[in-house]
């Protein structure tokens, strides 16, 4: 089993307070990371001394998100969970659907991702966050971005413009060894989801654990040498 060390980096985790995102920072703090998460509201309930929270974020207010990676001290590895889902065939798809879901899924992602970079970059200038030179960035992309399917259209557009970042992005980076890399799921095995789909076979569908457990390790030191991957995280769905 591969031990990932985290020790003394910080890493942001947008989505946070979601299921996958919170599983990721479980993870993260486990192998000694401070975690950073923009949050749109303050959670309820305890909050682990090394995740810093900072509320009333909107991740498509440009301004919001320089600031915000601004604030950190330093950083290593940002991770995109944050994001929308919406189901309509395409005639009954509106616009301000068809915008919401990019505003969601790829100007946050294209944000982040931007003001992720100048902060690593920052990092590295000034000998480095927690040792060692480079860093990682994860966004989540969406089965549906690769593989047709019907009645998501502006969803799986949305998340086509995530594909089509992380891997433009890893080509830019390179040479400063900061991977970018994506994970791919399928539908996750959620509270929600199955409330949303009662009948459906949930033995099949990737755990919210497993998924969180293919981010961590993209983002992590102990990632040498995968970058521009789009990874499927399907589990049998």
């Amino acid at each position: 089993m591969l031990n990932l060390d985290f020790t003394g980096r910080h890493v942001v985790v947008t989505g946070g307070t979601g299921a996958l995102g919170a599983a990721v920072i479980q993870l993260l703090i486990d192998a000694g990371a401070v975690c950073h998460v923009p949050a749109f509201r303050q959670p309820q309930g305890a909050v682990h001394e090394r995740v810093h929270i900072q509320s009333n974020i909107d991740l498509t207010d440009e301004s919001a998100v320089g600031k915000f990676y601004d604030s950190l001290p330093s950083l290593w590895a940002s991770i995109h969970t944050a994001g929308g889902f919406a189901a309509a065939a395409i005639a009954d798809t509106s616009l301000a659907v068809w915008k919401q879901m990019h505003d969601t899924n790829s100007v946050t992602s294209f944000l982040c991702c931007r003001e992720a970079i100048k902060k690593i970059r920052r990092t590295n200038a000034v000998g480095g966050g927690g040792g060692g030179w480079g860093g990682r960035i994860v966004n989540v992309a969406a089965k549906p971005a690769l593989i047709p399917t019907a009645g998501l259209s502006a969803y799986s557009a949305s998340k086509a413009a995530v594909v089509s970042l992380t891997v433009s992005l890893s080509e830019e980076l390179a040479a400063e060894k900061i991977w970018v890399n994506a994970v791919v799921p399928s539908i996750m095995d959620t509270p929600m989801n199955r409330q949303a789909m009662p009948k459906a076979e949930h033995d099949k569908w990737p755990k919210v654990s497993e998924v969180a457990a293919t981010i961590a390790f993209l983002a992590s030191p102990q990632n040498q040498v995968t970058r521009g991957a789009l990874v499927p995280v399907y589990g049998r769905s």
